[in-house]
């Protein structure tokens, strides 16, 4: 879904060709109205927050990310560490939205859960800084006048997919995500399901291990997002003896220290850096390469993950559950193991017919389902707020 993104001194990448100092867009791409001297169509500040990164955007009105930004998410940071660090983040976006012929018409967010809804008071599970955080009513007081719009991040991927991505066409599915944290948006009768407070859809707590499982941030014990999340799986694994790097050719035997402390935002089309030392990317890398703790740390997650889409699809009748975040691109490791216990555990016939497929839209999603939740209609919002 990137069109383009932004270069050195304020340029556009492979899209086109604008140029701030003559503040005109290149006539071929028909992005730019030379006529008006505006966008020629609706711009929305989209944003993502999560455990492990903030990203924000600028999204059309076709759902195509023009330009995005991303940054580590500050661990054990406070309140106003953290809304400073957004700040920072989207100001240079409001900047080039003027520049490029008038300002964002509407603000739209996702951010983990649980939260408030729609008032948007978060206290997401894996941004500890935050506990009942007033993200709309400030981010309302820096736009004024526009509509701001915060969901479950988890539920604007389930969103992105199911209007841009592999769910399109899809009447009845749940997308996950499977990250830092577990979550899912439920989409029935073509429509979000909000649930009576904005949180249905979190299949992350779901219980898999009910006897003796791991304890959840939540409170509980043996919850999906317990067992399957990057930062537990990896874990996991390191106490199992997991060396990280050690399956790979030419690692000798060294950790695998991926991504280490970043402070600095990249540009879109380049990967962010993940504030921790062993993430769960390099575990599946491992996995692949035949480490045989890893398999069996991505085997557990798998199997967890098959058992809890048996139950949601039981419950809900689901055609299709897609699957994104980073763990979404552990491959066969992830998968297969998910596939053999849903074949066990979803047995009535029309459990049967449910398919599982990674995400197709990629580290944009975030920033596409939080727009859709202004440029979709009601389809995905349905509060007056």
């Amino acid at each position: 879904m990137l069109a383009a993104s932004w270069g050195a001194a304020g340029s556009w990448g492979a899209a086109g060709s604008w140029n701030v100092e003559l503040g005109s867009w290149d006539v071929e791409s028909g992005a730019w109205d030379v006529e008006s001297g505006s966008w020629g169509f609706v711009v929305i500040l989209a944003i993502d927050v999560g455990g492990t990164k903030l990203a924000a955007g600028l999204v059309a009105d076709d759902g195509t990310v023009v330009t995005s930004r991303r940054t580590a998410t500050p661990q054990d940071a406070g309140p106003e560490t953290l809304w400073k660090t957004l700040t920072d983040l989207i100001e240079p976006l409001t900047a080039h939205a003027a520049a490029g012929g008038g300002p964002v018409e509407g603000v739209g967010v996702g951010c983990g859960g649980p939260m408030t809804w729609p008032d948007a008071e978060v206290s997401p599970l894996n941004i500890p800084g935050w506990r009942g955080f007033p993200l709309r009513a400030r981010l309302a007081e820096r736009f004024p006048g526009l509509p701001v719009r915060v969901h479950n991040d988890a539920i604007c991927l389930a969103v992105a997919e199911h209007w841009k991505g592999a769910g399109r066409g899809a009447s009845d599915m749940l997308g996950m995500v499977v990250s830092t944290g577990v979550g899912g948006g439920l989409i029935l009768n073509g429509r979000l399901i909000n649930g009576g407070t904005g949180n249905a859809g979190h299949i992350g707590h779901v219980v898999v291990e009910p006897d003796g499982g791991p304890r959840c941030g939540c409170g509980g014990h043996g919850c999906l997002e317990a067992v399957a999340r990057g930062p537990a799986l990896t874990s996991w694994a390191l106490e199992q003896g997991w060396v990280p790097g050690a399956a790979q050719p030419g690692t000798g035997g060294e950790p695998y220290l991926e991504n280490q402390a970043a402070t600095a935002w990249t540009d879109a089309g380049e990967p962010y850096l993940e504030d921790r030392a062993v993430t769960g990317r390099a575990l599946a890398e491992d996995a692949r390469a035949g480490d045989p703790i890893a398999a069996r740390a991505m085997h557990r997650a798998g199997r967890a993950l098959g058992i809890a889409i048996a139950s949601a699809t039981h419950l809900c009748d689901l055609d299709l559950v897609t699957i994104g975040g980073g763990l979404s691109q552990a491959g066969e490791p992830l998968f297969g193991p998910l596939e053999e216990a849903l074949r066990e555990h979803a047995r009535m016939e029309f459990a049967r017919r449910v398919k599982v497929m990674p995400a197709a839209l990629g580290q944009e999603a975030g920033l596409v389902g939080a727009a859709a939740l202004l440029l979709a209609g009601t389809q995905y919002w349905t509060t007056h707020s």
